[in-house]
């Protein structure tokens, strides 16, 4: 690698100035006001979060709510089948891998430290119901669970989906605004788009800093408890700056290739924690009120979705709950969303919506149902004191908790444990997205360069102890329903451009339909062939498994002539037209092909037939060929791979297939043209 080339690598992709200049400048200027007058800052957040709750409280409920309809319809809808990626790619982790990841990625140390504080808090004093009650009980869990179930899931899963499909299948870069292209056009690469991504890194940040700043707390309420570590400013200031190196070490040395395995190991630690719970405590009050809590979830869950209390004066409760958990499920969407679309490349769209709403949901019944219970339970026996420790925004409560357990020290330290793992990677996945999403990234697997997720770590450490020093996790919550407002604006457009463009591709698949009359009509035509011989020239291809030497002479001999004149005839027509050999597939494992290429239309026709090799089947219990492996040339099209081989076809019939595909391609531009006039 010469001087410069290395000096390229090391410098990364290009930073998108606009959006990096004004995020940064953005935050440095919150960060810098509220570490200089930190009494005047608190003052103005709870001044501009009290006029959000009276203005945009409504707009918050209203979005999540929306939000949730729009993905579930995604689903369950005819375009739950598309790709988020090529028709041929397939997903690249397992089940369990991808939902470890899923889950790592969207929950943090936050859901340990209020699956104690708000079941106590809402049980104490709740919204509505009179407090410390039965009814107060049952409810106080729900609420944990509907601010921490499937509504916030739902806005996780809009981003990935839509990330995930622009990137992946549409060929856009992995950001925001490319969301947007839709509804934009080319207008995504001016200030337009530049707003849209700024939105996006300062709501992920201030989103990043409040669970960090949780994480904090929680963490040194736990070492406290551990090894005397004294709880305080001092303390936390110690622990952002631990994020702070530790996302610098994973930006240097590619620690972060190891995300599966923490992401994995951190699921099974805390599932193991939340068991012994379960098992050393009061089992079987815990199981009934586990099957209680979900059949009075799914009861109230419609009530609950819509809910402002426009008869009651629970601005302040809304403010600390419910406007606060949507407007940090907002501000995390692009951040969450853009890792899930990363991990997610070759899953179809139902099975991206199935796995998001259900998978992490499952886990969130399991911990919130047990944690909550058992702090309900030691509440209602008349521990008082434990009351109003378990109400404490500290954490502390958690601990309180677990230290009636046996083993209490043992479990402590593995609740610390479990703690710092989802505290470092949220710090250093947040750094990771916020430099991507400051930069140009051409290829969905591409990230920013190491000095950018650096420096990103830094900022979100300063602000974090920033916003600490103002007013601790209260402020937080303010920062977020504030900052989460303008990327809220940004989902609704994220909604409106992932919809027209999956009606597109549904026009697209329509146009197939049209065209399947031409398509059987031209099966038996062959001029190269007599009829006769026809069913046992395909019998033959059928039967025959050939090597990657042969396929290559068929795709030089016989495919490339076959495209060459059909592009001639289409220049003769009036279509410019090109075809070209090409390299496709992974950088180190790229597989050769030919490629004809449209040139004269604003949508392109893509007819691209790869060499591809893959293991010899087996029929009757048989192999059909004595080597293990054979060749075949697929046909890819501008959505990816379709899945059948055109070894063995004749000259005639490659262009017969060609065309079939071009006419399906002009039916798609007709339907797609008709909608637009």
């Amino acid at each position: 690698m010469s001087n410069d080339a290395r000096a390229r690598a090391m410098a990364g992709p290009p930073v998108r100035v606009p959006v990096f200049a004004a995020s940064l400048i953005g935050v440095l200027v919150m960060a810098i006001w509220a570490l200089a007058a930190p009494t005047s800052a608190e003052s103005a957040l709870g001044s501009v979060t009290a006029w959000v709750t009276e203005w945009f409280g409504w707009f918050y409920v209203l979005l999540a709510t929306a939000v949730l309809v729009f993905v579930l319809y995604l689903g369950v809808s005819r375009y739950g089948h598309i790709r988020l990626g090529p028709d041929h790619s397939r997903p690249e982790f397992s089940t369990f891998a991808w939902a470890s990841m899923l889950f790592a990625a969207g929950i943090g140390t936050d859901v340990m430290f209020y699956s104690v504080v708000e079941p106590a808090s809402q049980y104490m004093a709740p919204p509505v119901l009179e407090a410390e009650t039965v009814e107060a009980a049952r409810d106080a869990t729900v609420w944990t669970l509907f601010h921490y179930g499937i509504t916030g899931w739902g806005m996780y899963a809009l981003m990935g989906i839509a990330l995930g499909y622009f990137c992946h299948r549409m060929g856009l870069p992995l950001a925001v605004r490319s969301a947007l292209q839709p509804i934009l056009g080319r207008r995504i690469e001016g200030p337009i788009g530049h707003a849209v991504d700024t939105a996006a890194v300062l709501g992920t940040i201030f989103g990043v800093a409040t669970s960090l700043g949780i994480g904090v707390v929680f963490l040194n309420v736990g070492l406290n408890l551990l090894f005397g570590v004294s709880v305080g400013t001092g303390a936390q200031i110690a622990l952002a700056a631990l994020a702070v190196i530790m996302a610098a070490v994973s930006a240097t040395t590619g620690v972060d290739k190891g995300i599966r395995f923490l992401s994995q190991l951190n699921v099974l630690l805390a599932l193991g924690l939340a068991g012994w719970i379960l098992v050393t405590g009061n089992t079987s009050f815990i199981l009934n009120a586990v099957v209680a809590n979900v059949g009075d979830f799914a009861r109230s869950f419609p009530a609950k979705t819509m809910e402002t209390f426009p008869f009651v004066d629970n601005a302040e409760w809304m403010s600390y709950w419910t406007l606060f958990f949507w407007a940090w499920w907002v501000a995390w969407a692009s951040f969450v969303g853009l890792f899930l679309a990363r991990i997610s490349r070759g899953r179809t769209i139902r099975q991206f919506v199935a796995g998001t709403m259900i998978i992490p949901f499952l886990y969130i019944v399991m911990w919130i149902s047990i944690f909550g219970n058992a702090t309900i339970e030691r509440i209602r026996g008349g521990d008082a004191e434990f009351a109003t420790i378990a109400q404490d925004f500290t954490g502390a409560g958690f601990y309180e908790l677990l230290k009636g357990y046996p083993a209490a020290n043992v479990v402590i330290a593995l609740a610390v444990f479990v703690g710092l793992l989802f505290y470092v990677t949220s710090a250093d996945s947040g750094a990771l997205v916020m430099a991507n999403l400051c930069s140009r990234l051409e290829t969905g697997s591409e990230d920013a360069a190491a000095w950018q997720r650096i420096l990103w770590a830094a900022v979100t450490g300063l602000l974090t102890i920033a916003m600490l020093i103002v007013g601790g996790i209260v402020a937080l919550q303010y920062a977020t329903i504030i900052f989460g407002l303008p990327f809220a604006f940004v989902l609704v457009l994220v909604m409106l451009g992932l919809l027209k463009a999956l009606r597109r591709e549904g026009r697209r698949v329509d146009s197939g339909a049209h065209t399947m009359s031409a398509k059987l009509s031209a099966r038996g035509s062959d001029g190269d062939a007599q009829p006769a011989s026809l069913w046992k020239t395909r019998l033959a291809r059928l039967t025959n498994f050939v090597d990657r030497a042969d396929a290559q002479t068929h795709l030089d001999d016989v495919v490339r002539p076959a495209l060459d004149d059909v592009a001639e005839e289409l220049g003769r027509l009036g279509v410019d037209t090109e075809v070209t050999p090409d390299l496709v597939g992974p950088e180190g494992s790229e597989q050769p092909a030919v490629t004809l290429r449209t040139l004269s239309e604003d949508e392109p026709f893509i007819y691209r037939v790869v060499l591809t090799e893959g293991p010899v089947p087996t029929y009757g219990g048989r192999m059909m060929q004595a080597r293990d492996t054979h060749a075949r040339l697929e046909v890819h099209l501008e959505a990816g791979g379709q899945d059948y081989d055109v070894m063995g076809y004749s000259r005639g019939q490659v262009i017969h297939d060609c065309l079939d595909n071009y006419e399906q391609h002009l039916q798609f531009l007709r339907l797609d043209s008709s909608t637009k006039s």
